[in-house]
């Protein structure tokens, strides 16, 4: 189990209610829970059921609570930052490899 210490460092600690998550993006709670249906973020449920998010979480939500406000459909926002995210892994994999492959051939 991670020492309390860690956890201020980890972005993927739950640290947040839904109704401090919810001022923290400067959206409602029913938006947040309109990302969750859409599959962007999956809150963690306290022992009681309740809504748990990280920092992680509250970016992709800040992200798609910009582009809802820059009159982009929920659905696509919520797609595009998908795809946004899926893109930068991949990106950063393949730096990985050449990064290795370089260094196989040092």
């Amino acid at each position: 189990m991670a020492q309390p210490d860690d956890m201020f460092g980890d972005d993927d600690y739950p640290a947040y209610t839904m109704g401090r998550a919810a001022e923290i993006v400067g959206a409602s709670q029913d938006f947040l829970r309109r990302l969750d249906e859409e599959k962007l973020i999956t809150p963690f449920r306290s022992a009681g059921g309740h809504r748990r998010y990280s920092r992680h979480q509250l970016r992709l939500a800040a992200r798609a609570r910009e582009m809802v406000d820059q009159g982009t459909a929920l659905e696509a926002a919520c797609r595009i930052i998908s795809l946004e995210d899926q893109l930068e892994a991949a990106l950063e994999e393949n730096r990985k490899l050449q990064r290795d492959r370089s260094s196989e051939t040092a």
